[in-house]
This record gives C-alpha cells, structure tokens and sequence, in this order.
C-alpha cells in the first residue's frame, strides 16, 4: 500500500475559518478596502493572449528590485509569503536538522518546516509577549538549520528589534534566517539589505496585505545572490500567474493610495488601543495592521455578538498562550468608525470594562 512519508502522516493542518463570512472582515488581517484602482483598471483590460501565454517573472523581478532598493538577483519572486517560506524550507532543510520558531506565530512556518524531516523547536515569546533572544540564541546549536520570525509577529503585533535579529544573524551563520516582513508598511522597519552583510539572512515580503492583492499571490523572498542563486531552482519557473504579474506595476506606481490607506489604518489602531484602554481592557500594542486582546472567558461571547452586528474578528485562542485572545484587524476610517461603535455596543451588551468616565 502507498503511504507519504513520515513527516507528512503526523503534519499539522491549517484550517483557516473562511466559511460564512458576511459582514465587515476585520478578521484575516486582509486590506478591506481592496486593490488600487489602477489595478481594477488594468484586470479589466487583460486579453485573452496574456492569459494563453506562460508567465515570465523576471522583467518584473527588476521592478520590484528597483522598488525595494536592491539587484534583481537579490530577489525571487514567490507565489505569496506562504512559498518564500515553503522554499527556505526545502532549500535548507533535511531529516535531522532543526528550525526554530518563536511562538505563538505564524502556522506555516511549522508545516512547511515540518514537512521536511526536520524537528520543530518552538520558543514560547517572553512576558507580554517579548522578544526572547537569549531563549533563542540558547538553542541554536550545530543542528539549527533555520530560524524563521514574522516581524511585526502575527498574531501578537509585537516586533523584534533590529539588533536581536542582527545577533541571531551573526550567532547561527549556518543556519538560514528567514524574517517575514508581512506587515512592513504598518511599522516601516526592515532588515533589507542587512543580508549583504550577513548571507544567511532572508528577508520575506507581500504584496496580500497593504496592497489589496491577496486573491492574486505574489510575494517576494530576498536574501544575498549567491543563497537566492540555490533557491531559484526549487521554485516553479511559472510559480506567479500572468494575472499578478501584470497587475504589480500599477501596483508598485500607486504608492499614494497605499500611503492613505496605512495611513488610515495606523490611525485607526491607535483609536482602537485608546478605547481598550479607556475600557480597561487589556492588549498588546501593535506595529501591525490589527490588535490582540485579551477577553479570558468572554471572548467567544464578544465574538458572537460583534458577528450580530455584522463585524467578523478573530479568536485567536488556539494560539499558544493566547487563550482568551481576539485580534480585530483595521481598515479604513470609516469602517473603524464602524468597528469601534459596534464594539462599545458588545462591551456594554457583555459587561466587558467600564469605560474610565462612562
């Protein structure tokens, strides 16, 4: 009989909560006022010729190189973060070895790291979720062949600052440093091009959250030429569609409409953690798109009763050391307005907090 390998029988599944989702999504850290009109405009005029033809990334590898600072043989680009991951993976890792993560984060960097043979070592983050950079350097050893860290770090929001990861860097030289910058236009702190110096670094970027173009999967790994060089091969030649390459110019050219919508977000964030505060609700502040907080036992109440009004947020509760939690991601001002109303509404139905003066 035919039975996968090992490592695929006892795989952990990612089963994200789509489902029914009627209502304000402000629960997958999605942009939720969608793509830039240009790009809407240059869908519409796709002919049947694009779509008949195999997609060549490289002429839009150069752009993306020009957009980011750095040489088009510095970068690859991926279908989405979730294949800039899978290709780390399978680039680096063999039975035997083993890859760091810090959680709670990110599931696929345990799934694809996993997938590989290698052992999974999971750092639980310090108080408040912090950083733990000795409990990192403390086991990395001579088999740590990867260490992957999202920053800002989903679900919690919190980042690691530039010279802890800089010190892992320089700490595991034989071990592939994978930091994934999903959320860099809401903190604007980044590693690029800090992997010249340091050539076991890779830095991961997308183009799903700020930019609208989750639907579209395109991503970007960049790390130093001689690394990209290896990883190029394992990737698919025609791993990003016709349809996101064609979109990605106009995409990069409209940096005015992802500057007001970030823009809009970081000041709905700032809102939202004003009013938890004001409630007396706890939370983790934020160099991201959304905002963890803690409800203990009333949080699948809260969740409920934002979904009556019509607002979908997250229970992040399986999360480790997150039980209790809900992250709401920001959108636009109105639809903060929104959020934060329907929110208040919750607090006063459930009982969560006073708010200081009400």
């Amino acid at each position: 009989m035919l039975k996968p390998r090992e490592a695929v029988r006892s795989l952990k599944s990612y089963h994200p909560p789509l489902g029914n989702r009627q209502g304000l999504r402000l629960d997958f850290n999605e942009n939720t006022l969608g793509c830039s009109p240009r790009v809407m405009q240059k869908l519409r005029e796709l002919d049947f010729e694009q779509l008949a033809r195999y997609p060549d990334r490289e002429p839009l590898e150069a752009k993306v190189a020009s957009h980011l600072g750095i040489r088009p043989e510095e970068l690859l680009l991926t279908n989405g973060t979730d294949e800039a991951i899978h290709l780390v993976c399978e680039t680096f890792l063999e039975p035997g070895d083993e890859a760091i993560i810090v959680v709670p984060t990110f599931a696929m960097y345990e799934i694809y790291a996993a997938a590989t043979g290698a052992k999974v070592i999971a750092v639980p983050a310090g108080e408040e979720f912090r950083f733990p950079l000795d409990n990192v350097l403390a086991h990395v050893n001579t088999h740590t062949r990867l260490v992957a860290i999202a920053n800002p770090n989903n679900p919690t929001g919190t980042l690691a600052s530039r010279k802890d990861l800089l010190t892992i860097a320089e700490h595991a030289p034989n071990a592939a440093l994978l930091i994934d910058e999903a959320y860099f236009e809401f903190c604007g702190e980044t590693l690029i091009p800090e992997f010249r110096k340091f050539p076991n670094l890779f830095v991961s970027r997308t183009f799903s959250k700020a930019y609208g173009l989750a639907g579209l999967r395109i991503g970007v790994l960049a790390g130093h030429p001689e690394q990209i060089h290896f990883v190029r091969p394992v990737s698919s030649p025609y791993n990003v569609n016709s349809v996101a390459l064609a979109c990605l110019p106009d995409a990069l050219a409209d940096q005015a409409y992802i500057r007001q919508y970030v823009d809009e977000v970081r000041c709905g964030r700032d809102r939202l953690e004003r009013e938890l505060q004001e409630w007396g609700v706890r939370y983790w502040p934020s160099h991201a798109n959304f905002v963890l907080m803690y409800f203990g036992s009333q949080a699948k109440s809260f969740i409920s009763t934002m979904r009556e009004r019509g607002i979908l947020v997250r229970d992040r509760s399986g999360d480790r050391g997150c039980a209790g939690c809900v992250r709401i991601t920001l959108g636009s001002e109105t639809q903060t307005n929104q959020m934060l109303a329907a929110l208040r509404e919750a607090f006063e139905e459930i009982g969560i907090g006073q708010k200081v003066g009400g």
